[in-house]
């Protein structure tokens, strides 16, 4: 009889994420390698429009005072999630894409004489604030979480499959106590994939951007 499957997940999932393992007979152990800290900020100086690259911007901003007056602007933001996650909230997303760099394109073609404010984290890239800059499009930008890292490292005792990544700081945070074998690693985006590239051969892209995509990605591998 064929071993169970073990995969690390090191991000914590919802308990619907974590049945899709238990579904596919597949044993899963979870840790946050990283934690997000929103951080407090005046809304003040917003511009036309609204940028958000993550859900964790999102929630940050819903706890600040008077946040609910931003829900008249428009509001353009990367990934499908952090669209639902403005919509359920009463935002309208007037423009969403799956990555910054074509976040970016849209704004930088189309939008260019229109200004922007950018919700962002401390560890965001610099592809969205540079390709406005250099297209000189008027935007401020407000840091409004940290993502600080939690390293955690796993017992000798664990062998795992595959590994789960959501985020190149995740990758990071991994790589201080943990080293990377022979396990395929399942990363959510180029940028995720990217972070891996001098570590390992072994990676599978999620199709989409989505927690949910990655778990797909990698229960198709071992089904």
């Amino acid at each position: 009889m064929e071993k169970q499957k073990s995969i690390l997940s090191t991000k914590t999932l919802s308990s619907e994420q974590r049945q899709v393992f238990i579904d596919a007979d597949i044993d899963i152990l979870e840790e946050d390698f990283i934690q997000i800290e929103n951080n407090n900020f005046e809304l003040k100086n917003i511009n036309q429009n609204l940028i958000f690259s993550s859900q964790n911007a999102v929630l940050s901003l819903m706890e600040q005072l008077d946040w609910e007056k931003l829900k008249t602007k428009p509001v353009f933001c990367v990934g499908i999630k952090t669209k639902e996650l403005l919509e359920q909230n009463g935002f309208l997303a007037d423009v969403y894409m799956d990555y910054a760099s074509e976040l970016a394109e849209i704004i930088t073609l189309i939008y260019s004489k229109e200004s922007f404010t950018f919700f962002s984290g401390n560890l965001r890239k610099e592809t969205l604030p540079k390709a406005l800059k250099d297209a000189k499009i008027k935007f401020n930008e407000i840091e409004v979480y940290q993502t600080k890292l939690a390293p955690f490292k796993i017992s000798k005792e664990e062998k795992f499959d595959g590994i789960l990544f959501f985020s190149p700081s995740g990758v990071e945070s991994y790589l201080i106590d943990n080293k990377i074998k022979t396990e395929t690693c399942f990363c959510i985006g180029e940028t995720t994939a990217t972070a891996l590239h001098k570590i390992t051969k072994n990676i599978i892209i999620a199709e989409n951007p989505t927690i949910e995509d990655v778990i797909e990605s990698c229960i198709e591998k071992y089904l």
